[in-house]
C-alpha cells in the first residue's frame, strides 16, 4: 500500500469514527496505532510507553484541573446569578437591555472560566428565563448567549490555549494576553452589534429602567467587584511574573471558594459536583491530549508533517492565501469536529509551516482559538447551540439562525488580526 493510500485510509478512518459518535481521544487514537502499524508494523509501537509518559509529565497540565475546579465552584455556588444581577443593572439602559448583559456577563464569566461551555450554561441558565418572561426576541436572545459563551475560551484562562501551548513549547502566559485584546474587541463589536439592531428595530428587546438611584448603582458595582478582585488575583500574577500558571489557577480555587462560602450558596453538596464534574472534564481533555502526543508521534515517524511542509511551500501561496487556506480547512473542520480535536489533528502539520511564512507560534495561537470559537456555534458539532438549546427548550433551528450575524462579526475579527497582528502580539511583547 502507497503512503498515498495509507493515510487516505487513515483519515477516512478517523472521519467514519467521528460519524458515528466515537469519543475524540478514541476516533483520534485508534487511527494513530493503525498509522503506526501501517509505517513500521510492532517494532513502531514500542516507542507509545514514552510517548504517553511524555503527554503526562508536564507542569503547566496541572492547571487545567484546577481552573475548571476553580469555574465549577463558581458554577454550582450560583455566583453567575450574582454577576448577571450586577450587570443588568448597570448596561440594561444600553440598546439592547439584557441582550447587553448577556455578552457582558459571559465575557466577565469567561476570565475565570476558561470554558466555553461553562460560560455558556453558567449565564444561559440565569438569562433565558428572564429573557423569555421580558418577551425578548428569542433568536437573537439564544443566539447571544452561544456566542457570548465563545468568549471563554479566547479571554484567558483558556483551556484551548493550555493544550496548544503544551504541545508546541509555547509560553502559556504569553499565549492567555495576547487573547486579551482580541477578547475585548470580540465583546465591543458583540456588543456594538446588538445595540445597533435594537436602535434600527426597537422591538427586539424592551427598553429596560436601569438603576433608579445612586444607591443601586452602587449595589450594582458591588455585585460585580468580587469578580474583577478574583479576575485580578487569579491572572494578575501570571502577568506581572509572581506566580506561574499553575500557582495562578491554585490561588483562584482558593479564591472562588472564599467566594463562594461567603457570598454565594454553597454546600458540601455543591462541593462534591464541582469535584465531580472536575475529575470527569479533565480526564477528557487529558485523555485527548495523551490522543494527541499519539497522533504526533505517528506524523512524525512517517515524516508526514516534512511532506506536508515541502508540499505546502512548493505551492508558493502568500501568506493572504496562506491564511484563507486555513479559513477554508477549519471551517470545514468546525462542523466536523469540536476544537481540542481540531488542535490535536491540525497542528502537528501546520506547526512546522509557520516559519515559512513569518507566523509567530502566538500569534497562529490567538487565531486557531478564533477558529474554535467559530466550531462552537457551527452545526451540526457546534457544543454551544445544544447547550443553549437544552436550557431554552426550543427549537434547535431558532439557536443556529441566531448565532448568524455574531458569526459575521466573528469572521470580521479574524480578518482584523490576521491583517493586524499587534492586535495580538502588542501585550505579549510587552510582557
Amino acid at each position: 500500500m502507497s503512503p498515498e493510500v495509507q493515510i487516505f485510509v487513515v483519515f477516512a478512518i478517523f472521519l467514519v469514527f467521528l460519524s458515528v459518535g466515537m469519543a475524540v481521544p478514541f476516533a483520534i487514537g485508534i487511527p494513530a496505532v493503525i498509522y503506526l502499524l501501517f509505517q513500521g508494523g510492532f517494532p513502531a509501537l514500542n516507542s507509545l510507553g514514552l510517548v504517553s509518559w511524555g503527554s503526562a509529565n508536564s507542569y503547566v497540565l496541572t492547571c487545567v484541573p484546577l481552573f475548571i475546579f476553580m469555574a465549577e465552584i463558581l458554577r454550582t455556588s450560583g455566583l453567575s446569578n450574582h454577576i448577571y444581577s450586577g450587570l443588568s443593572k448597570l448596561v440594561s439602559r444600553l440598546p439592547g437591555g439584557l441582550l447587553q448583559t448577556n455578552i457582558a456577563g459571559c465575557a466577565i464569566f469567561a476570565s475565570v472560566s476558561g470554558s466555553s461551555v461553562t460560560t455558556a450554561a453558567s449565564i444561559g441558565g440565569v438569562a433565558l428565563p428572564q429573557l423569555t418572561r421580558r418577551n425578548y426576541d428569542r433568536r437573537l436572545s439564544a443566539g447571544s448567549l452561544a456566542a457570548g459563551g465563545t468568549l471563554g475560551i479566547l479571554i484567558p484562562p483558556s483551556f484551548p490555549m493550555i493544550v496548544y501551548g503544551t504541545f508546541t513549547e509555547t509560553s502559556v502566559p504569553k499565549l492567555f494576553i495576547a487573547g486579551v485584546l482580541p477578547g475585548i474587541l470580540m465583546t465591543l463589536f458583540f456588543m456594538f452589534y446588538i445595540g445597533a439592531h435594537a436602535t434600527i428595530v426597537p422591538t427586539i428587546a424592551p427598553r429596560e429602567p436601569g438603576p433608579k438611584s445612586l444607591r443601586e448603582v452602587v449595589s450594582a458595582l458591588g455585585e460585580v467587584v468580587p469578580f474583577v478582585f478574583l479576575i485580578v488575583g487569579t491572572l494578575g500574577g501570571i502577568y506581572g511574573g509572581f506566580v506561574t500558571t499553575t500557582e495562578a489557577a491554585a490561588i483562584g480555587c482558593a479564591l472562588a471558594l472564599f467566594l463562594a462560602l461567603v457570598w454565594g450558596d454553597f454546600r458540601m453538596v455543591d462541593f462534591v459536583d464541582a469535584a465531580r464534574t472536575t475529575i470527569q472534564f479533565s480526564g477528557n481533555i487529558l485523555f485527548i491530549i495523551l490522543s494527541a502526543y499519539i497522533f504526533s508521534y505517528a506524523i512524525s515517524f512517517a515524516g508526514v508533517g516534512e511532506k506536508v511542509t515541502i508540499w505546502v511551500i512548493n505551492l508558493h501561496l502568500s501568506r493572504l492565501e496562506f491564511f484563507v487556506a486555513l479559513f477554508v480547512l477549519y471551517t470545514i473542520l468546525g462542523c466536523l469536529m469540536e476544537g481540542l480535536g481540531m488542535i490535536v489533528v491540525t497542528v502537528p502539520l501546520l506547526f512546522p509551516i509557520l516559519p515559512n511564512y513569518g507566523i509567530d507560534p502566538i500569534h497562529f495561537g490567538v487565531i486557531l482559538v478564533l477558529f474554535i470559537e467559530l466550531g462552537q456555534i457551527s452545526p451540526p458539532i457546534g457544543i454551544n447551540l445544544f447547550v443553549i438549546q437544552s436550557i431554552w427548550n426550543g427549537k434547535l433551528s431558532d439557536v443556529v439562525l441566531g448565532t448568524i450575524p455574531f458569526h459575521l462579526i466573528m469572521f470580521l475579527v479574524l480578518a482584523l488580526i490576521i491583517l493586524l497582528p499587534e492586535l495580538s502580539m502588542w501585550l505579549p511583547h510587552r510582557m
